[in-house]
Parts: C-alpha cells; structure tokens; sequence
C-alpha cells in the first residue's frame, strides 16, 4: 500500500482493508518515515529484530520471520542487520512483505539484497520443515546465560 517515491524510499501510509478502486472515498494516513538506527549497539539491534519479527501484523509473517530471525540474526553482519531491519520496519503492509517472500510479486529494488535472497530461499523450506508457530523463546535465555 504504498507507492515508490522518487528518493528510493517508499511512502508509508494506511488504507485500511478498502479495495483500490474506491481511492476517491477514502483518506491515506500517513505514517512516520522509516529511520535507519545508526550506531545502536548490535547485540540490542539482533534483540529488537526479533522481537520484531514475532510482533507482526499477520501470523503467516510472524511465523515466517520469527523462525528466520531466529535461524539467521545472530550470524548476520552489520550491513546485513541494516537490509533486514530496513526490509521489515519501512514496508506499511505486511503483505508486501510476505509476497516478496514467497516471489509472488517482484520485490522493489530497494529492498532487494543479500538478505531479500536469504529470506526467499528460507521461504521455500527445501527441507520441508514443519513451521507452524512462531519459536519458543527459551532459546534466548541460553544465549544470555
């Protein structure tokens, strides 16, 4: 639900559930831009990411991202970090997300990357895992310990 402005940045607003054809009647509302969060501290970034990727709008992504997340986070690089947190904090509709996941629609180039090719491999399961629920988070408390 958003169209592709001229800086390579994609306008963040909400429509609401309203098919497109009755634009006219309705009012965008628009949301704050995406800010990139330079110079937070990696460890606080891969948490947030993952909180982030289990609190979603649709449990299809929270599924999908959370197992992700939880599979890859902690071996991500700094840039690599930046792609996903850009990837699923800009984007307004989950379900952008989620089709450019699964290549149901082509992804935008500014979201396409190194993770985007993660994240679209990960969506195919060519080890038919069963992925049916978001992770437990007693990992977490190993990894602290």
């Amino acid at each position: 639900m958003g169209a592709e402005t001229s800086d390579d940045s994609i306008f963040r607003g909400y429509r609401g559930d309203a098919p497109e054809d009755s634009k006219g009647d309705l009012i965008e509302i628009p949301l704050p831009p995406w800010e990139p969060r330079h110079n937070e501290p990696l460890d606080i970034k891969r948490r947030r990411l993952l909180y982030e990727s289990r609190k979603r709008g649709m449990l299809e992504n929270c599924i999908l991202l959370s197992i992700f997340a939880k599979r890859y986070l902690n071996t991500m690089s700094e840039t690599q970090l930046q792609q996903y947190d850009r990837i699923i904090n800009e984007p307004s509709n989950d379900w952008d997300i989620y089709y450019w996941a699964t290549e149901a629609v082509p992804t935008p180039e500014v979201y396409q990357g190194e993770v985007m090719d993660m994240l679209k491999e990960f969506t195919k399961n060519r080890d038919h895992e069963q992925r049916l629920d978001a992770p437990n988070l007693d990992y977490l408390e190993k990894e602290s310990q």
